[in-house]
This record gives C-alpha cells, sequence and structure tokens, in this order.
C-alpha cells in the first residue's frame, strides 16, 4: 500500500472509530431517511402513483440532506478543536486527509443508501423503472454530494449553529429549485439559469430518469457526470481550506 493510501485509510479509520463510539449520530445518519420514506408512503397511502412519482426524486434528496448535515458538523468539530491543524503537523497531504474524511463518510453514506433504498422499493413497493443497482449508485452518490458539501461550507463556520445554519441557506435554495415541486422547464427564465448550475438539480433529474426510464439514457449519464464532477469539485475546494501550521 503506497504512503497516500496508507494515510487516507488511517484517516479513515480514525474517522469512523469516533462514530463507532457516537451511537445517536449514526442512528441520525442510517435512520433518519428511512423515517422520512415511510412518513411520505403512509402520506400517500390512498395515491401509491403519488408515493412513486415522489419517493424516487427523495431517495436521493434525504441521505444528501443529512449526510450534509452531519458531515458539515462533525468537520467543524475538528476544526474548531485543532485536531485538523495537529494532523497537518503531521507528514499528510491536505488532499490524503481530506480524502480520509470523504473515504469514511462514503462508507457510512453507502450504509445509509443500501438501507433507505431496500425499505422504499422492497417494504414500502416504491414502484421504479430502472434497475435497481443503478438508482442504488445514484442514492449513494448523492449523499456523497451532500458530505463533500458538508465538509466545504464547514470552513465557513465558527461554531456548530452557524453550521447548522448553512442548511437553510445552501441546502432549501436548491430543495425548492430542484424541479420537484416544478418542471424546471417551466420556471421563469432567471430560476430555471439558477436551477441550471445547482447541483442538487441534476440529482433530481437523475432519479427522476431511472424511476421513469428503462434504459440508460444521455442525458442520466450527463447528470451522474455533473453530480460526480461536483463531488470532486467541492472535496478540492475542502482541501484548499485547510491550514497548515508552520510554527
Amino acid at each position: 500500500m503506497t504512503g497516500t493510501a496508507t494515510a487516507t485509510t488511517a484517516t479513515a479509520r480514525r474517522v469512523l472509530g469516533q462514530l463507532r463510539h457516537d451511537p445517536r449520530t449514526v442512528a441520525l445518519m442510517l435512520l433518519v431517511p428511512c423515517v422520512l420514506l415511510t412518513l411520505l408512503y403512509w402520506l400517500y397511502d390512498d395515491r401509491p402513483e403519488q408515493f412513486d412519482h415522489i419517493g424516487g426524486p427523495l431517495l436521493g434528496i434525504f441521505p444528501f440532506v443529512v449526510m450534509f448535515l452531519v458531515a458539515s458538523v462533525a468537520t467543524l468539530r475538528e476544526r474548531s478543536t485543532g485536531t485538523l491543524e495537529r494532523l497537518l503537523t503531521m507528514p499528510i497531504g491536505k488532499m490524503q486527509l481530506i480524502g480520509g474524511y470523504a473515504l469514511a463518510f462514503g462508507i457510512v453514506a453507502v450504509l445509509q443508501a443500501a438501507v433507505a433504498t431496500g425499505l422504499a422499493i422492497g417494504l414500502l413497493g416504491l414502484d421504479v423503472v430502472g434497475p435497481t443497482w443503478l438508482i442504488l449508485c445514484v442514492a449513494v452518490l448523492n449523499a456523497l454530494l451532500g458530505m463533500a458539501l458538508g465538509l466545504l461550507v464547514s470552513a465557513f463556520a465558527d461554531t456548530e449553529f452557524q453550521a447548522v445554519q448553512f442548511l437553510p441557506a445552501v441546502i432549501l435554495p436548491q430543495f425548492l429549485l430542484c424541479g420537484l415541486f416544478v418542471p424546471r422547464d417551466r420556471m421563469q427564465p432567471v430560476l430555471e439559469a439558477v436551477s441550471d448550475v445547482l447541483p442538487l438539480s441534476y440529482a433530481v433529474d437523475a432519479m427522476t430518469r431511472l424511476s421513469t426510464e428503462h434504459d440508460v439514457s444521455g442525458p442520466l449519464l450527463r447528470d451522474v457526470a455533473v453530480i460526480a464532477g461536483c463531488v470532486l469539485a467541492a472535496l478540492g475546494l475542502g482541501a484548499l481550506t485547510l491550514r497548515r501550521r508552520t510554527a
């Protein structure tokens, strides 16, 4: 194993070890999307077609929101306690460090998306047309997007309360303009233009296509590529916000 991989996996093991001793946070990450999907199922109990229509996109949104919140608060805690600065006094690169955090939260994101997808499709009967494995992959990618944005915004908050405030500032506008309530092509031109540059719009588009289309289309691949690019960009910008202690 190379030095880069060793440093990244060591950081990931440390973060996962901390999460293992915080069962309430683990429960928040794994159970909240399931509870919300179950509430949605009961809400549309007499209209299953409506649950099928909105359940697919929300299957990607719920993990996105939860991972954003958990990653932003957890990383801010590391920054405010000086843990990140102390780690950077060691021979470890910024991308190795941020990669370790991404790997740890990414593993949790996989578990979270698997549990939520299994519940929605297996137990709640969410009817989707696309392949289940690809829906799981896009749900994981959406969770990773939330994690990456959470890591990034943690650099701009001084307290955990401020980090939580980024939820309505960063996530809610994307939620309103992602096309879930009004199709994006029916929005006012200005709003549609704003929606076109928001990553959650592509996350919802991808889940909607998988819910209604059998084939893997070019637009779906484009949506997935945009989401993956946003994840990498957010992680890269998050690494730039780290400050190495020199004295």
